[in-house]
């Protein structure tokens, strides 16, 4: 199941019943986690090096799909990370950043298993399977 960080939903709060406005990112960063302290404040380790890099998808109807009635939206298109260089661990949770590095951790997600990630293989997602729905 996916969950909105405490930065995403502090921002959401802000935008609809405060004064502050959320603007949306210019794009978003698919990103692979092997370790989270603390995932609702963001606190994780990504994976870094050995040919890794975040996966751009801009915030555009053409790249998540959506259903007007329950809040639900994922991936219109499946999503490839470059080929491992060097083993990069076990992967247990993905997570969707605002920027290509850094930034700020919006959404994250177990994975239904975890899984390790060794050298040349290549990581993916298939269309439709990073679903995110909007509810408490």
């Amino acid at each position: 199941m996916t969950a909105l960080t405490n930065y995403t939903e502090n921002k959401l709060i802000d935008h609809i019943f405060r004064t502050a406005s959320f603007v949306k990112p210019a794009g978003l960063y698919i990103g692979l986690i092997i370790a989270a302290t603390d995932l609702e404040a963001g606190s994780v380790t990504e994976v870094t090096g050995a040919g890794y890099a975040r996966i751009a998808r801009a915030p555009l109807d053409a790249n998540w799909n959506a259903t007007t009635t329950n809040g639900i939206t994922a991936n219109t298109a499946s999503l490839q990370f470059p080929a491992a260089t060097a083993d990069w661990g076990t992967v247990t949770h993905f997570g969707i950043w605002d920027a290509v590095t850094g930034g700020n951790l919006l959404i994250y997600a177990r994975l239904t298993n975890d899984r390790t990630i060794t050298n040349g293989t290549t990581p993916s997602f298939a269309a439709n399977a990073l679903t995110f729905q909007v509810d408490n």
